[in-house]
């Protein structure tokens, strides 16, 4: 592949590859943002302050697609907001305490992984779509494809390790407090799969991100056109 095309292995959205349609994809977000709110009043109910805030964020989260889009105009269509939804619902879902199963980070060994892989695609797809809007915007700025690869993993696993000291210095402060952690710190082995997933989302959206953030890159273009002006 030659030029920007480097970007665009496939020109359909993963909507269209899995099938699923627009309504479908927004029950599913709607049904998590419920479940969402539920987390948030069983948390504060069982005074469980890692269910409660977990829960509490993500459920804020699901409504800043809907914000971006109303306020500042940036198209967030069904597939990106429950992208975004599904990263912060299997985040709060893992701290709570299912029947039989238990808590999904502590009982089930490739959670984490997962919710990492989610979280660190959207955090590479704000990268990628910022990166390419000033590419698009000026003329001053030219990134090439391979170049454009390497920043969106740079970008995310430096979010990523930021992150990581984040989980340790607040697993230390509250271990110091005794009081019980938002987040968990597991340790060396942990951090170092953590960063490996993070990798492996930051390498789909620089793989597929052309065709699912182009609305997203244009009107940042866009805007960034306006301020200019």
């Amino acid at each position: 592949m030659k030029g920007r095309d480097i970007f665009r292995v496939t020109n359909h959205r993963l909507r269209d590859v899995l099938h699923i349609t627009v309504r479908r994809q927004r029950q599913a977000t709607r049904a998590m943002q419920i479940l969402l709110g539920l987390m948030v009043v069983a948390g504060l109910l069982n005074r469980n302050g890692g269910v409660f805030v977990n829960a509490l964020v993500g459920f804020v989260v699901t409504f800043l697609p809907g914000i971006l889009e109303r306020d500042h105009g940036i198209p967030m269509d069904a597939g990106l907001t429950l992208w975004i939804t599904s990263a912060v619902f299997l985040h709060g879902l893992g701290t709570v305490e299912l029947p039989i199963v238990g808590s999904p980070y502590a009982s089930i060994p490739w959670w984490d992984h997962l919710t990492h892989a989610l979280s660190a695609s959207i955090v590479a797809a704000v990268g990628y779509s910022t990166a390419r809007a000033i590419d698009l915007h000026t003329d001053a700025v030219d990134l090439p494809p391979r170049f454009m690869f390497v920043f969106i993993l740079t970008f995310t696993l430096a979010f990523g390790v930021l992150w990581e000291v984040i989980e340790f210095m607040i697993s230390v402060t509250s271990n110091y407090l005794g009081i019980g952690s938002v987040l968990t710190q597991y340790g060396l082995r942990d951090t170092m799969f953590d960063l490996l997933f993070d990798t492996a989302g930051a390498i789909v959206v620089a793989v597929w991100g052309s065709s699912q953030l182009s609305g997203v890159v244009a009107a940042l273009t866009a805007r960034l056109g306006r301020s200019s002006t």
